[in-house]
């Protein structure tokens, strides 16, 4: 031991240098391979869940170099407007038109899906403004207007939709929207089916029905003891509700002529496998039904009487030969066959199933058959310009004698118009055409149609400052709007005296209340073209309330300063005391780096 003493009470500060220490760096430099081996192993994780889950999402993307603001979803995928004096919102469509532009009726639709506000029937304008529109929380299908006995109804699908079937009733409404008949299959199947609700010339419904039925599945790699799916129709007489004929597909049909591939379903009963898939149904020239198979590729021809086949198009038992190299016969997951005069049929082939599918596209066409030399050729293909893939839905309806027709593209929230010869003439898209594929915002189907609606109701309006916003949902014979104002003068007589008129724009009018009316009460007349009243709103009042605006403007100012002193204050605060905890924090660390040694004589330290 060193012969000098330490003198504990003599210190000095000394700065104390770490030097690094060999052990501790060897350890350090053995974790950079674990850890890389641990980044490279997120990194690999992080790039499969994307090819996994992002990678089919971004293929479902219909990006086009020719896509409008509207189509790009700028938007919103499915862009919507509202009403001040309505409380529903109803689609914002973008129209483009050719040639002769587009058809002036209506348009019948039900839009449903993630990016639709208000599911329901819902009817359009050639200008697609909204005309009438009700919100179902149930889900509604096949919307049209059909005419029955001589009159016009609306008439539409009704129910809880599983995958891709329905459990309801069918609805008809006449023109001031009263419901008159509500329509339910004959037998014990706990609801009608989603796909047809089709009135015939003699009166009568034709509807479709989803019945599970045991069944042997071996054919198509099933159990023997399993469970399908059966088509049913049936033909009803609407007045009493009497079953007029009913036909099964099971009977005339063998299970493995299907297209659907055999999944997990056909065990069970309430997973039953959907073998036929019937989604449209009516009567021909001669009174035979028209079915169409979605998962059979077919559409038959069924007998009246008997029940039999007469012959089948399409599909693996197609009876007919094919004039057009194959274009009029390789139809796949079709909808809405329709028969017409000259032995002419249309229908929307989808020409896909699902987004995993093979490339193709959907189309709308028509074919010319000859039923007794069993020969089809194509008369006219409809392609819409950006090549429309519909997974699913769509219709074509004739629009005239010329030939006009639109096709609704079910899946893909458009709707088209084209000449006979396929020109186009009118596109409407009511969601965001790039993203189609994920099908936000669909419609079964797509109808033009002529409409009187006359509802019960009476106008809807509100007074918002200066201005009266007017509308009146369904009402679709009112051309203008007659504001009256009450006569002070004669309280108890109540009478109105006319102030002046205003155009109907659009559902909802937007009118600005002259500044001396003499009365702040005041009403608005819904008039024809013909100057006939249809109908009064309640009676308004003009907003008294311009002082109390004036007091809640000064307030919100008020309160606005309120805020930003109150907020400058507190952040002032919040940076003094951080300022504080800085300076803490700094003599902190200063005293850190200084050790209390021992001094001696020397100014050196002691060493025991």
């Amino acid at each position: 031991m060193s012969s000098r003493t330490w003198n504990p009470t003599c210190f000095r500060r000394q700065r104390i240098l770490r030097l690094p220490n060999a052990a501790s760096d060897s350890k350090s430099r053995s974790r950079f391979p674990c850890f890389h081996a641990t980044a490279a192993g997120v990194v690999v994780s992080l790039l499969y869940l994307f090819y996994v889950f992002a990678v089919p999402q971004l293929l479902k993307f219909r990006f086009r170099l020719d896509l409008s603001p509207y189509d790009l979803g700028l938007y919103g995928f499915g862009p919507s407007r509202s009403y001040k004096s309505f409380e529903y919102e109803s689609p914002l469509v973008e129209i483009t038109e050719w040639g002769a532009g587009c058809d002036p009726r209506y348009t019948f639709l039900a839009p449903r899906g993630d990016s639709v506000a208000y599911p329901g029937p819902l009817i359009l304008d050639a200008d697609g403004e909204l005309v009438w529109t009700k919100y179902n929380w149930a889900t509604t299908q096949d919307f049209k207007m059909q005419r029955y006995n001589g009159s016009d109804y609306l008439t539409y699908w009704q129910g809880t939709e599983i995958e891709s079937r329905g459990y309801g009733s069918w609805y008809m409404l006449d023109s001031t929207y009263t419901q008159r008949y509500q329509i339910s299959p004959v037998g014990n199947f706990g609801g009608g089916d989603l796909h047809e609700f089709h009135i015939t010339k003699q009166g009568t419904a034709l509807v479709t029905v989803y019945d599970p039925v045991p069944a042997d599945l071996t054919s198509v790699g099933g159990p023997e003891l399993g469970w399908i799916l059966d088509g049913v129709f049936q033909e009803i007489d609407i007045e009493t509700g009497e079953l007029l004929f009913d036909w099964r597909a099971s009977k005339h049909y063998p299970v493995n002529n299907t297209f659907e591939k055999f999944g997990g379903s056909g065990r069970e009963k309430t997973a039953a496998f959907d073998f036929f898939h019937i989604n449209s149904v009516e009567k021909d020239e001669q009174g035979n039904y028209l079915v169409s198979a979605r998962h059979f590729h077919t559409v038959s021809c069924i007998d009246r009487i008997t029940g039999n086949v007469l012959w089948t198009l399409g599909g693996k038992l197609n009876d007919f030969t094919d004039l057009s190299d194959g274009r009029a016969t390789d139809f796949a997951w079709q909808h809405d066959a329709r028969s017409h005069i000259n032995n002419t049929l249309t229908l929307f082939d989808n020409a896909a199933h699902s987004n995993s599918d093979p490339e193709s596209e959907s189309r709308g066409v028509v074919v010319q058959l000859d039923v007794e030399g069993r020969t089809v050729e194509v008369l006219a293909e409809y392609y819409h310009p950006q090549r429309m893939r519909s997974v699913s839905q769509g219709n074509v309806q004739a629009l005239d004698e010329s030939g006009r027709v639109l096709v609704g593209w079910g899946h893909s929230a458009a709707f088209t118009e084209f000449t006979a010869t396929g020109d186009l003439l009118c596109d409407v898209h009511f969601g965001a055409s790039a993203f189609f594929t994920f099908g936000r915002i669909v419609s079964y189907r797509a109808f033009k149609g002529s409409w009187v609606g006359r509802p019960q109701t009476i106008p809807d309006a509100v007074v918002l400052g200066d201005h009266v916003y007017v509308s009146w949902n369904g009402a679709t014979e009112v051309a203008t709007w007659r504001l009256e104002v009450w006569d002070a003068n004669d309280v108890e007589v109540s009478t109105f005296n006319v102030v002046a008129h205003f155009a109907k724009s659009g559902f909802e009018t937007e009118i600005g209340v002259p500044d001396e009316l003499g009365s702040p009460l005041f009403r608005l007349a819904a008039l024809d073209a013909e100057s006939n009243v249809l109908g009064y709103t309640e009676v308004l009042q003009t907003d008294q309330s311009v002082d109390i605006d004036a007091r809640l403007n000064l307030q919100n100012c008020i309160l606005a300063a309120a805020f930003l002193i109150g907020g400058g204050g507190l952040l002032f605060g919040l940076y003094r005391c951080c300022g504080c905890c800085r300076l803490l924090r700094k003599c902190q660390h200063r005293s850190s780096e200084y050790q209390l040694v021992a001094y001696g004589e020397n100014n050196e330290q002691q060493s025991v």
